[in-house]
């Protein structure tokens, strides 16, 4: 069987192994392969019977020229890079991860808030370059601190990311509402459940953990951010296309919105002109919640197994059963 990874730099820049891809056949690499040239992509994976990839597209296009193909393995929960739909009418499974960096990226949101709400890294490099040896004060601030206890966070999807944000915060002492299609009792537990608009309406802090589905691309947007509370703040870690970015960046640089803590925007790598780049109070990291190491290899771990049980003729973790 011939196994082909388009894009595995992101998953193993080196630091772990392939080995438990290779006990199924014969295995192909590469670092990367264009996103935008179908014809590139096509010719990689000519004689492949399983595609792995990460973020590059498999299109009806790709799957035509494939002939061999019988598997796709995402290496990430999100799979809307494939034309799934389009796969199962040739058969072909499409299997995803659909848990394994639950914690970390709960823990990235949250940190992204921290750091707007006291500026770290600003600080410190201040007290670095000197202004703190060179003050007339025992101590100084370049913005406003700010305590989150008993203020308000809002979370749009509560699923398992959702939940997982809400138990760090509900640590700090903040008060959790939460807004999902399919409330459950492990959530009732941490949140109060209630419908959009009041949650946009209550919340000091909203959290975006939702899927990127019809319905929620473009949640965030010119309409919803004037039902937020003045000086609200963003975080989104989950899909850069829930953000309507000139809507956004408009609110900050108006300052209805005071700060935004995003790891996704909604071209990637980012260009050059998008409007959040310059807007004011806004952090921008290149979407790596899910990359610590120990989250990396649990994504291969699970893949193996996909490919196991697809092989035993049992597959798991199918998105388009």
């Amino acid at each position: 069987m011939k196994i082909v990874v388009l894009d595995g730099y992101t998953e193993n820049p080196g630091d772990l192994s392939w080995e438990p891809l290779r006990e199924f056949g014969e295995l192909i690499v590469y670092d990367r392969t264009s996103y935008v040239d179908a014809p590139i992509i096509a010719e990689r994976l000519k004689d492949a019977e399983i595609a792995v990839i990460n973020k590059t597209p498999i299109s009806r296009e790709t799957i035509d020229r494939c002939r061999n193909l019988k598997l796709i393995a995402v290496l990430a929960t999100g799979y809307n890079v494939v034309d799934y739909g389009y796969a199962k009418e040739k058969g072909i499974p499409v299997v995803n991860v659909p848990t394994y960096g639950t914690q970390i990226v709960g823990q990235y949101a949250v940190g992204l808030l921290l750091e707007i709400c006291s500026h770290y890294g600003h600080h410190d490099e201040t007290v670095k370059a000197g202004k703190w040896e060179n003050h007339d004060d025992w101590c100084y601030w370049d913005y406003p601190m700010i305590e989150l206890y008993q203020k308000t966070a809002g979370i749009i999807g509560l699923g398992r990311i959702g939940q997982a944000t809400a138990k760090i915060l509900k640590s700090m002492d903040m008060n959790v509402l939460a807004y999902d299609s399919f409330p459950n009792e492990s959530g009732r537990r941490l949140a109060e459940y209630v419908e959009l608009d009041e949650l946009l309406g209550r919340s000091d802090v909203i959290f975006l953990h939702c899927p990127l589905f019809p319905d929620t691309q473009g949640i965030i947007n010119r309409e919803n951010i004037s039902k937020m509370k003045d000086g609200v703040i963003i975080i989104n870690n989950s899909r850069g296309q829930l953000v309507v970015e000139q809507d956004l960046a408009d609110a900050l640089n108006s300052g209805k919105v005071y700060a935004a803590g995003l790891d996704v925007v909604s071209t990637e790598p980012i260009r050059s002109d998008n409007p959040l780049l310059e807007a004011k109070n806004c952090i921008i990291t290149p979407h790596i919640s899910w990359a610590a190491q120990a989250s990396r290899q649990r994504i291969m771990d699970i893949t193996a197994n996909n490919i196991r049980a697809f092989v035993a003729g049992k597959p798991v973790n199918m998105v388009n059963r």
